[in-house]
């Protein structure tokens, strides 16, 4: 793992990120953390280095990246801008785990998928922002992990994915949320939710004091990631059990793995992957991904996994549930 390098994510050490930042001006990738998953990225202004990205993920060239940025001056000179009135909202938003499709300028045609738009962000973690300073470049980046498999959580889970594919990975400690950032975009009076993350769709409509419309749409040519593929999926086979009693019924049947909730896991007579409580969906949030990759190294050849109430970040946690079990459910 002679490709990894420790730092700290408060006080990132200045020689680390000048060496990461040096990988990308000449064109290379580095994996990253950030406040929601590990991110793998490029320079977002050459063509070639975002083919990097895709090569070594495995990623379909139709799938667009979300660019990400350090201050409003590389907004706006990759976007054609946020509407006047939004500012200053975005000014207290970010940085966060917020992403919000905007027209594009001086953007090539890979980080974009040939669209005229783009998902842009300004991530709230030390070590992206440094680096993306440091290099001076806006950084393209999806998460760090084969195309189709969970999201890494872990610099370690990153490894195991791309292994020295990536020139260099950034250990910055676990992410904290967990799951990808929120997308959005606007429509006339209202906020198109692309994508559900971090940010809940209650927290947007507080926020921007507009409707907000969720988005159950797989595009053909999708705006944002994560509308189109089969997403964030272990190997081994994956369902969603929509009531208890057909999860305690699957458990009894054998050969299966129970992933959800302590309080659920209690009632059961299986071997189980607690998330967390239900009282505590955030903390099941950042157990979720980790817990595939858990089912795929386990002896078990099926997960079982529970379903949570689609409010506040859980409607991020089943839209990822949804999309890794392809919709089949118990």
């Amino acid at each position: 793992m002679e490709n990894i390098r420790k730092v700290d994510s408060i006080v990132p050490d200045p020689e680390i990120i000048r060496e990461a930042a040096e990988v990308i001006r000449r064109g290379g990738t580095v994996a990253f953390p950030t406040e929601t998953v590990y991110g793998i990225g490029a320079n977002a202004l050459d063509d070639d280095a975002c083919r990097g990205i895709f090569s070594v993920k495995g990623r379909q060239q139709d799938n667009p990246i979300i660019v990400h940025i350090s201050d409003f001056d590389q907004l706006e000179y990759v976007t054609q801008g946020l509407p006047a009135d939004l500012y200053e909202v975005f000014e207290r938003v970010w940085p966060g785990p917020l992403s919000v499709v905007l027209e594009k300028k001086n953007l090539g045609v890979i980080p974009t998928a040939g669209l005229n738009t783009v998902a842009v962000r300004m991530p709230a973690h030390r070590i992206p922002l440094e680096l993306i300073r440091k290099s001076g470049k806006p950084i393209a980046a999806p998460s760090a992990n084969k195309s189709g498999s969970p999201s890494p959580v872990h610099a370690s889970e990153v490894f195991e994915d791309l292994g020295t594919k990536v020139d260099l990975i950034l250990d910055g400690g676990p992410a904290y949320f967990g799951v990808e950032s929120t997308v959005i975009m606007f429509k006339g009076d209202e906020i198109v939710l692309l994508r559900p993350g971090a940010f809940s769709a209650e927290d947007v409509q507080r926020i921007f004091k507009k409707r907000v419309k969720v988005s159950g749409e797989s595009p053909q040519t999708p705006v944002s990631p994560g509308m189109k593929y089969r997403h964030y999926a272990p190997e081994k086979d994956l369902i969603l059990g929509r009531s208890e009693e057909k999860i305690i019924r699957a458990c009894e049947s054998g050969n299966v793995l129970f992933i959800g909730s302590s309080e659920t896991a209690a009632k059961l007579n299986c071997e189980s992957i607690i998330l967390g409580s239900k009282n505590d969906l955030y903390e099941v949030a950042r157990n979720l991904f980790p817990s595939f990759r858990k089912l795929d190294k386990s002896k078990y050849s099926t997960g079982v996994i529970e379903g949570f109430e689609e409010k506040g970040i859980g409607l991020a946690i089943m839209n990822r549930i949804n999309k890794a079990t392809s919709g089949r459910e118990l």
